[in-house]
């Protein structure tokens, strides 16, 4: 079977290296275009290293793109790690069609932040979806799913890289076996539990000290490692991650620093505490979060704005 993969960084990486451990025929790999300073994707990396065609378009809407990819005359395409906007012509090329990973129990958590906004809004279990695109914004049928717990003190990289990187590896497999012995099935999604959430960016981050403490929680380790939940200081953003949450009656303000230790921030919630980790100033990478107040001589009764 001639597959041709589709995806970026150290997930779509690990989806090649798994594909010739097995001695599939990859055909060509589609990864993102170089970035600034010349660094390139670890699927570009890893293709190069095994003298395998890379293609690099900056869109795929261009005549000229599709039809250096009809020329290679796939028979499965593999979307692993897409972010790109592929039009729907793509999938109807392969003669197999085209599959394509995405780290939720679809229909719910339809959109490029899904693990993020399973632990924002609270869900105690998710999941990765293999299923047949169709032009919509995950909305094909489902060859197959796979289902985790999430854990009270589980963040998105938590989930992502103990989780559901490894299964969703191993799911995409799955699914090419099936295909190859023509039992991959097509499952429509129920519409009824889709749930459509936009990307979780600094419009979603923004911490608000006067939500609940479950909330404000959620969104910390819903925001972890990216783009990271963050509180202003002294007007200056300040990222949040590695965080706990201590249920207390607390009498201070939410926002204000309760105490700072070897464990990190402690700040005080509407129902409880945080202990934040570490931090990340505008200026500068993650640090230890004694060390940011030591360094800012913050203090007991100092207080976060939102």
């Amino acid at each position: 079977m001639r597959i041709l993969l589709i995806g970026q960084a150290a997930f779509a990486a690990n989806v090649l290296e798994k594909l010739m451990e097995r001695n599939e025929t990859v055909v060509a790999v589609y990864a993102p275009p170089d970035r600034p300073g010349g660094r390139t994707d670890p699927l570009k990396d890893a293709a190069v290293s095994k003298g395998i065609d890379v293609f690099q378009p900056t869109t795929y809407k261009d005549d000229p793109v599709f039809s250096e990819y009809t020329e290679l005359k796939p028979d499965l395409t593999v979307m692993a790690f897409v972010t790109d906007i592929i039009p729907a012509r793509f999938f109807e090329v392969p003669t197999h069609g085209t599959i394509n990973y995405h780290p939720s129990l679809l229909p719910r958590h339809r959109g490029a932040s899904a693990i993020n906004w399973a632990v924002i809004m609270g869900d105690t279990k998710t999941g990765l979806s293999i299923f047949w695109p169709d032009g919509g914004i995950d909305t094909g049928l489902i060859l197959l799913q796979k289902e985790i717990d999430i854990g009270p003190n589980d963040t998105t990289g938590s989930l992502y890289f103990n989780s559901l990187f490894p299964m969703g590896v191993d799911a995409i497999l799955e699914s090419i076996d099936l295909i190859k012995a023509g039992n991959a099935p097509k499952i429509l999604q129920a519409e009824a539990g889709a749930t459509y959430e936009p990307p979780c960016d600094d419009r979603i981050a923004g911490i608000d000290w006067s939500t609940s403490a479950d909330e404000l929680y959620n969104l910390v380790r819903g925001c972890d490692p990216q783009p990271g939940a963050f509180a202003v200081l002294s007007g200056e953003k300040v990222r949040f991650y590695g965080a706990k949450r201590i249920e207390e009656t607390v009498a201070d303000a939410p926002g204000t620093i309760l105490n700072v230790d070897d464990k990190g921030i402690h700040i005080a919630l509407s129902g409880g505490r945080l202990i934040v980790g570490k931090v990340r100033p505008v200026k500068g990478g993650k640090m230890a979060a004694a060390e940011f107040a030591a360094e800012k001589g913050l203090k007991v009764g100092d207080k976060f704005d939102t």
